[in-house]
C-alpha cells in the first residue's frame, strides 16, 4: 500500500447533486490510501447546487466550477488541477469495486503502458467471476435508491417488486456489451484496445493531451492519441465499475447515436488514424470502428443484391429469406418495446398503481 502511486480521480458533472454524494462515498471507501488519492469534481455549469451537495466532504473533495462548456473542456479543467502521477476518469453515475483503482493502476508497472481501461459490468449481465456478487449487491442498493428518487420526482418508470427500474432491452444490451468487451480483451492481447470505458479508465498524466472542447467521446480520443504516440492501452479484467442498462430502446438509441457521431467526429479530429503506417493498430481500427460505421450501408447493399439475384440460385433465395427474417425480428422487437413502454406509461398514470408499487417496494 505504501508504494502505490498518487492518483487523481476526475469527474465532470452537470446537475448531478442527487447522485454525487453517494458516488463520493463510494470513492472514499476505496482500498486506496487517502494520502495517495485526489478526488476532483468539475461542475460544468451546474444549476442544481451540485457543488453545495459536496460541502459535507470538506477537503476530501476538490471542486472546480466552470461555465457550461461541455464534458471535454470540463475534464481539461479537472486535469489542470490534478497532481497525481495517473489520471483516473469516471462519471457520477457508476460505482467502483473497492479495489478498482489499485487494479486499474497495476498495469502501469510496465513503462510501455500509457493507458488502462477497466471493465464495466451492467446489471443485466450474467457473471461467473468471483467477487462480482458483492458488486451486484452494491448495484442493487444503488438501484433501489435511484428508484425511490425517481418516484419522489414523479417520473413514470416501471419498477420490479424490489422497486428497481426495469429495462425493456436488458438482454440485448447485455449480449452486445459482452461482445464488445470480448473485442477489447482480444485487441489488448495483440497490441492496444481502441478505446476505453468512460466509466473507468486511467492514463499517465504526463501523456495526457487537452481535448478539443467539442469532443464527444473523450474515452476514445484520449486512448487513440496515446496509441498514435507509441503507447499501449490495455484492458484490465480486474478493475470493475458497475452500472445499470438503459431503461428502454429510446434511451439506448440516444446513447448509440452519440457514440456513432463521436466516432465520425474523431476521424476529423485525428485523421492520422486513417493512415496505415502511422496508426499502429490500423487494421483493428478499420475493422472495429470504421467497419461499424459502414454496416448499415453494407446490409442495404446485401439485401438489394439478394433481391435482384433471388431467382437465379437457391443460395441467393436463402440469403434473402434470412435477411428478411432478421429485419422482421428487429421490427417485432421494436414493437414489443414500444408496447411495453406504452403499457408502463398508462399504468404509471394511475395513482392506485403507483401507490401499490411504493407500498410493495
Amino acid at each position: 500500500m505504501k508504494n502505490l502511486p498518487r492518483v487523481s480521480i476526475v469527474i465532470a458533472a452537470r446537475n448531478e447533486a442527487a447522485r454525487l454524494p453517494a458516488r463520493i462515498d463510494n470513492l472514499l471507501a476505496l482500498q486506496y490510501p487517502a494520502n495517495r488519492r485526489q478526488i476532483i469534481v468539475v461542475s460544468d455549469g451546474s444549476t442544481d447546487g451540485t457543488l453545495a451537495a459536496l460541502s459535507r466532504f470538506g477537503n476530501a473533495v476538490e471542486t472546480v466550477d466552470v461555465p457550461a462548456c461541455g464534458k471535454a473542456a470540463a475534464l481539461n479543467a479537472g486535469v489542470a488541477r490534478a497532481t497525481g502521477e495517473f489520471l483516473v476518469f469516471t462519471d457520477a453515475r457508476q460505482m467502483f469495486a473497492p479495489d478498482a483503482v489499485r487494479e486499474l493502476v497495476a498495469p502501469f508497472a510496465d513503462p510501455a503502458i500509457a493507458g488502462v481501461t477497466g471493465e464495466l459490468l451492467l446489471d443485466c449481465e450474467g457473471s461467473e467471476v468471483a467477487g462480482r456478487r458483492k458488486g451486484r449487491e452494491r448495484r442493487r442498493t444503488r438501484m433501489d435508491r435511484r428508484a425511490r428518487n425517481e418516484r419522489r420526482q414523479g417520473r413514470r418508470e416501471d419498477f420490479d417488486r424490489r422497486g428497481r427500474i426495469v429495462s425493456t432491452i436488458a438482454d440485448g444490451v447485455g449480449l452486445y456489451w459482452r461482445y464488445e468487451k470480448l473485442l477489447r480483451r482480444l485487441e489488448s492481447a495483440v497490441g492496444s484496445t481502441l478505446g476505453a470505458t468512460g466509466a473507468i479508465y486511467a492514463v499517465r498524466r504526463a501523456l495526457y493531451q487537452p481535448l478539443p472542447a467539442e469532443t464527444i467521446l473523450d474515452d476514445v480520443l484520449t486512448p487513440m492519441r496515446l496509441v498514435l504516440n507509441g503507447g499501449r492501452v490495455v484492458f484490465s479484467e480486474r478493475a470493475f465499475a458497475f452500472d445499470c442498462a438503459a431503461v428502454d430502446a429510446a434511451a439506448e438509441q440516444r446513447r448509440k447515436v452519440r457514440t456513432l457521431a463521436g466516432n465520425v467526429q474523431i476521424l476529423g479530429l485525428e485523421p492520422r488514424l486513417l493512415v496505415p503506417f502511422v496508426n499502429p493498430v490500423w487494421a483493428q481500427y478499420a475493422s472495429h470502428k470504421i467497419g461499424r460505421l459502414l454496416v448499415p450501408y453494407a446490409l442495404l447493399s446485401l439485401f438489394t443484391a439478394s433481391l435482384a439475384l433471388a431467382g437465379q440460385h437457391p443460395v441467393y433465395t436463402l440469403a434473402l429469406v434470412a435477411e428478411t427474417a432478421l429485419c422482421l425480428l428487429g421490427g417485432y422487437g421494436a414493437w414489443l418495446d414500444f408496447q411495453t413502454s406504452r403499457v408502463t406509461r398508462l399504468a404509471a398514470s394511475s395513482p392506485g398503481v403507483v401507490s401499490e408499487r411504493i407500498a410493495n417496494a
